[in-house]
């Protein structure tokens, strides 16, 4: 179903894709729930393996639903087309929690006990049971360590990443900035500011360069980054979305360039597991979107037996590392676990195959 959900977003037809369901069958007699992604990417295939077996674990019947393009108007149309169905429960990773949150508010109070997530994007004013998710700002903070390690004297550093106005993004951005510059950056970020400098490194271009999660565009930018750069010392692209670097990679090694510019990114791109390996990327903060999946999936089973809310999550999941050997580095937070590329390599190819 993973690779029919990818190639229906390939051909324009999520709403078709949207009116099947992911697995079980229409009066299988399990409670219906679903999850509704913010695009279509290997990330969320990743979510999906780990969803689906906690749906064949808890008994439920599981709509895992990946809208592309990634905008408003494509996921909450994919929200209707999923509720049309009589869900018993929804998790929704939020595109625009501040234009969506009136919307996904009133889902919530009609779902049955109000049962509604949010994953990976959080929207905590539409009265979500609870949130599956890293604390983005940590989380960038702990990228900003990555770009430290890689650049310890300071240099240049870009920031690129889908959007600027998600739940997760601007929290991220205001992590590696807080983390390169010493002060508290969340209020600037929120308001759209930005500084030329933040301690030792000077940021590319004065703000995030967004790509709206456009592949292409994506690519094009860090190409554009790359050469722009190409003859300078001291630079580090920093990918926020799980194909940001992937693509810079991809970038880096078509002009010669691995290497001489330093990539830090975010996520489990495949690609960007194998430049790890071969020592061409840094390192990536890791949110473990396996667990993602099956920790939704087990929270919204969870609400439909009529078990206690209280026992719902009220912290944010645990991040990670992902290092060449498996080890921190010198400047890694204290606590912070450290993935060995090459077993978890294997963990997520098997996940995305399955």
């Amino acid at each position: 179903m993973t690779r029919f959900l990818r190639l229906a977003a390939i051909l324009g037809v999520v709403g078709v894709a949207a009116l099947l369901p992911a697995c079980g069958g229409k009066g299988s007699g399990k409670p219906q729930v679903a999850i509704v992604t913010n695009t279509a990417d290997p990330f969320w295939d990743i979510c999906q393996a780990g969803a689906t077996k906690a749906a064949d674990e808890f008994g439920v019947e599981l709509l895992f639903r990946q809208p592309t393009p990634a905008s408003t108007d494509q996921q909450n149309k994919t929200v209707d087309d999923v509720l049309r169905l009589g869900l018993k429960g929804l998790a929704v990773s939020v595109v625009a929690p501040a234009e969506q949150t009136p919307k996904l508010k009133a889902i919530a109070q009609d779902l049955p006990n109000n049962n509604f997530i949010c994953i990976d994007n959080d929207a905590p004013d539409t009265g979500r049971l609870c949130y599956v998710g890293v604390d983005n700002f940590e989380a960038g903070k702990e990228c900003g360590k990555l770009v430290k390690h890689a650049l310890p004297n300071g240099g240049t550093v870009g920031i690129f990443i889908g959007f600027t106005d998600s739940g997760n993004a601007p929290l991220r951005i205001a992590g590696v900035l807080t983390e390169l510059g010493g002060e508290d950056a969340r209020a600037d970020v929120k308001a759209g500011k930005y500084q030329a400098k933040y301690g030792n490194y000077t940021l590319h271009a004065g703000r995030p360069i967004t790509d709206e999660t456009k592949k292409d565009v994506a690519e094009q930018r860090a190409g554009a980054f790359m050469d722009e750069y190409a003859t300078k010392p001291n630079v580090c692209f920093v990918g926020l979305y799980a194909y940001n670097p992937a693509k810079a990679l991809e970038q880096a090694r078509k002009k010669g360039l691995v290497g001489k510019i330093k990539i830090v990114g975010f996520d489990e791109d495949l690609v960007t597991l194998e430049g790890i390996q071969k020592g061409e990327i840094v390192g990536s903060v890791s949110q473990d979107p396996y667990g993602y999946g099956y920790e939704t999936v087990k929270w919204l089973k969870h609400v439909i037996d009529g078990k206690d809310k209280k026992e719902l999550p009220q912290t944010a999941t645990k991040y990670s590392i992902v290092t060449q050997d498996g080890k921190p580095f010198a400047n890694t937070t204290p606590g912070i676990a450290a993935k060995k590329v090459k077993d978890y390599y294997k963990v997520v190819a098997d996940a995305i195959k399955k």
